[in-house]
Order: structure tokens, then sequence, then C-alpha cells
């Protein structure tokens, strides 16, 4: 359904309606909101234009007004460990869920950092229509809003795989040592050189990719 389209029927709905809906109920329920059939951009009005990733891309008082006189506040969003990110070019590209799926399919989705492959609820949650729900997956199941919905880094190294850290983590993450894992202390080197540092090649392969040598840093 089309941004326009939806907001015909959220008009058409309200219209129905003999008086507001009142206080906005807590914890917010995408669940909800997305049986309604609406489109995620009459309530994330700034998405599509979005290419910062500094952008606050919440509903905007006015818009939650337009169903219910006392829509709840909604705080500004914190600060995240991506600091380039560009909705606007990614919304472009259309709906990447059967991108994802083939990786998972082909077995080229990156594991977890504990090395447990994909979850099959991830896979049957790419079977969608919905651009925004490729990366943002679950919306329609959520009856609150959790960390859960936002991508993982396996989603962003299917269509970026070509990892050379630290040059290829700044072209979205702040440089600096803060992207460095907490096992990567000040003589990690020297502990992973005898190997009595406690790794494994999943946790590694988070930032240094699914092939990579000894060589390829040292």
């Amino acid at each position: 359904m089309t941004g326009n389209a939806s907001r015909l029927l959220l008009i058409a709905a309200v219209a129905a309606i003999p008086s507001p809906l009142g206080a906005q109920p807590k914890p917010f329920s995408h669940k909800l909101h997305l049986s309604l059939n609406l489109a995620c951009t009459v309530c994330h009005e700034g998405a599509a234009t979005s290419a910062s990733a500094s952008d606050n891309n919440l509903p905007a008082p006015a818009v939650c007004r337009r169903c219910h006189d006392k829509p709840m506040p909604i705080k500004a969003p914190g600060k995240t460990i991506v600091t380039r990110f560009s909705h606007e070019l990614h919304l472009k590209l259309g709906n990447v869920a059967p991108v994802i799926a083939a990786a998972i399919d082909a077995g080229a989705y990156h594991l977890s950092t504990d090395g447990k492959p994909p979850p099959a609820a991830l896979r049957a949650s790419l079977k969608t229509g919905n651009a925004c729900a490729a990366c943002h997956r679950g919306l329609d199941q959520s009856v609150q809003v959790t960390p859960e919905a936002f991508p993982a880094m396996q989603d962003c190294l299917v269509c970026h795989p070509k990892i050379d850290p630290p040059f290829s983590c700044e072209k979205c993450h702040e440089p600096g040592k803060h992207l460095q894992p907490a096992s990567h202390v000040s003589h990690y080197i020297d502990i992973h050189s005898t190997g009595k540092a406690n790794l494994n090649k999943p946790s590694c392969a988070v930032c240094h990719g699914r092939k990579f040598t000894c060589l390829g840093c040292h």
C-alpha cells in the first residue's frame, strides 16, 4: 500500500470515529498500528528523505494527534554506534528482503558471535513485501519498542562484504577505540599471538569477515 493510500485509509478511519481515540496506550505497539495496514512513512514521515544517522525519524506529536487526543510524549532517539547512514539511499533500493534471504540460503550470511546459524524465524520474517521490514524485522508482532527491531551487522554485510578494519568500519561508525571489542585490551596482540586469547572464529568474523587469515592483519 502506498503512502497516499495509507493516509486516505487513516483519514477515512478517523472520520468514521465520533470522537478521538483518547490517550495513546503504553507501551507503544507496532503490531496494533501495522494491523491497520498503514505504511511506515505515515507515522515516520521523514524517513524517506533522511540522509543522516542523526536525524530524528520518530513520529511528531501532530502525527499521533490524527488519531489520539492525548499522544504520549516521544523522546528524541539516543546516539547509536552507527553515525553514517542514509534511509533515503537504502529505501531507493526497494525491498532487499529477498537479497538477505538468498544470502542465508547460500550460507553466505555471517554467523552471530556465538557461531550459531541464523534462526528459522529470521528466514521466515524475510517473506515480506514491506521494504522497511526487510531490516526492521518483527515489528508486525512487536507490542513494545525494543532494540530487537534494529538491523544486525550481519544484514549490512550482505551488501557491504568488503571488510578491511578499521577503514571499512569507519564508513558507518565513528572512528576510535570504542570500535574495538572488549577483548582487544592494550596487550591483546601479545595474548592473541601466544594463543591465550579465548576467541572463536565466528566472533572474529563479525568484524574481520568470513574469510580472513593471520597474514591479513599481521
